[in-house]
């Protein structure tokens, strides 16, 4: 009796590991057979994902998605996009709709441990802000009691706005769009003292405004931004690729691999960990479940991180934003 219940437990978790194999692939297998990645972005952001007037889309969040289908097609291309709300993009994700949400959403506990969900990793760390008229005067966000302030509904900026006035015992009054180009405009009408967001999208927005050297982003920081992709939680082989993908791009600009050096650095690399990169030694690519030259495709295709940065959100964009945190950890910043 014993032994049969021995077999039978045995069995058992044979059948449960064969069964989490199953699902742990199961986007990837997905994604392969219908020959595209699905990814979930902002719904016009400009520098992290936005779409020009061919209907092209580019940005740091697009360069994500780009990074994933370079990894897994060698295809940076293979990718369609479906701009979404913040209200919309977890029910997006939840359902399937999209494989992939690269849409400056942040890391929460919530939403790590509560919604269903993983996040893969941090391409852009920011913090909330405030943006004001320059004639309003104004030094510091917490001039701003009894302002009305504009906010995008459906994102943790809501709650934090709330504790920063709580805390400062500063009376507010919240106005909630569910876009974030129809609170730049409330702002601008007047309609609204301030637009409260992450900071990067402030100066997105701003550069949107009529008379951009009218309005000022005030220096405070009230929160902890850490933005990057988010996957379905209990399918690890997608959730490695995606998180490793954002790696690549970080690990190639602090080995000083650029799109441009890539294939001369592939042919003769200057060191091991460069060789275990670029797919010349090793089989770090095949116990991804990619190619082995799935990095040299993302550096070759999409760019280091620096690359896409500065062409997407720093001094090569209209946005002109410093890397800051965003620098490499050798470099005074945290990536």
């Amino acid at each position: 009796m014993k032994k049969m219940m021995i077999f039978t437990l045995v069995a058992a978790a044979a059948l449960f590991a064969v069964a989490n194999q199953a699902h742990a692939g199961a986007t990837l297998d997905a994604v392969k057979k219908k020959g595209f990645i699905q990814c979930g972005i902002s719904d016009g952001l400009s520098g992290f994902s936005y779409a020009d007037a061919s209907g092209k889309f580019t940005g740091l969040d697009v360069d994500v998605c780009r990074a994933v289908a370079a990894a897994v097609f060698g295809d940076a291309t293979k990718v369609k996009y479906t701009p979404l709300t913040a209200k919309e993009r977890f029910t997006a994700l939840q359902s399937g709709e999209v494989d992939i949400l690269s849409r400056n959403t942040t890391w929460t506990s919530s939403r790590d441990g509560n919604m269903g969900f993983v996040f893969a990793g941090v391409n852009y760390y920011d913090g909330i802000g405030f943006l004001t008229r320059n004639k309003a005067g104004l030094k510091s966000a917490k001039d701003l009691d009894g302002a009305t302030v504009c906010l995008q509904s459906g994102t943790d900026t809501e709650l934090n706005v709330a504790d920063f006035f709580r805390a400062n015992k500063m009376q507010y009054t919240p106005v909630t769009f569910d876009r974030a180009d129809e609170s730049a405009k409330a702002l601008e009408s007047g309609r609204c003292d301030t637009l409260a967001t992450d900071q990067s999208g402030l100066y997105a927005l701003r550069i949107k405004l009529s008379k951009p050297d009218d309005w000022v982003v005030l220096p405070e920081v009230i929160s902890k931004e850490p933005l990057g992709p988010v996957v379905r939680r209990g399918d690890d082989d997608w959730f490695t690729i995606v998180k490793w993908s954002l790696y690549a791009m970080l690990n190639a600009e602090e080995m000083e691999i650029t799109s441009k050096n890539v294939d001369e650095l592939a042919a003769n690399p200057k060191n091991p960990d460069m060789a275990h990169l670029l797919g010349k030694e090793g089989h770090y690519g095949e116990e991804l479940k990619l190619s082995n030259d799935w990095a040299h495709n993302i550096i070759k295709q999409v760019d280091n991180y620096s690359e896409s940065f500065e062409r997407n959100v720093g001094q090569d964009s209209d946005l002109k934003i410093k890397r800051g945190l965003n620098a490499l950890w050798n470099h005074g910043g945290i990536q």
